[in-house]
């Protein structure tokens, strides 16, 4: 099954996922952590989600760029959770030595298909940030519509389509079957 879950930034997304990677796990079960810490608050984020999966048998592996990579790291027959597609497209997007990739969406899109296509069993996780009405700068815009992109062809992979909202689980896409 591959799910796709999408709200608010610190609304749950990333425990939630993780409790359903683990009620859905079948073989090795891997965390993708996408997340290059830039600072203290990124650090504290990265330890927190260490600690709320710490004893359920995640296998962590650090991916935050190139992330079809993965496909060469690990057993392709396990679940996973990719979290996040927001912190992948920030660090693709934006490089440590300051240059701008302005065609970084369309590449991780082909990655995440080809990734899609090799893994049954994923949870993919992203911000949504896309949807107030401020006026942001050029590069700020580019990488919301890039997220989007992103987001909307991610979706269109999954059986699963679930947003959390203030905790609030609301599924917009699923099999009947599906245990939430």
């Amino acid at each position: 099954m591959r799910i796709f879950i999408s709200g608010g930034c610190k609304n749950g997304k990333s425990y939630y996922a993780q409790r359903l990677s683990k009620a859905q796990q079948d073989g090795s079960l891997y965390y993708v952590a996408t997340m290059a810490s830039v600072d203290s608050e990124d650090d504290e984020r990265i330890i927190r989600h260490q600690n709320e999966r710490d004893g359920w048998g995640f296998i962590t592996v650090e991916q935050p760029v190139n992330i079809e990579e993965i496909l060469l790291k690990c057993e392709h027959d396990g679940s996973f959770l990719l979290d996040s597609l927001t912190a992948l497209l920030a660090n693709e997007m934006f490089a440590s030595d300051g240059s701008i990739d302005y065609d970084a969406a369309p590449r991780i899109i082909v990655a995440l298909k080809k990734i899609a296509f090799n893994i049954d069993n994923i949870i993919f996780v992203s911000d949504y940030l896309y949807s107030d009405a401020m006026i942001y700068d050029e590069l700020t815009d580019l990488y919301r519509k890039s997220l989007a992109q992103i987001d909307r062809a991610v979706a269109e992979m999954c059986e699963a389509v679930i947003e959390i909202s203030f905790t609030n689980v609301i599924i917009h896409r699923a099999p009947e079957d599906l245990e939430l």
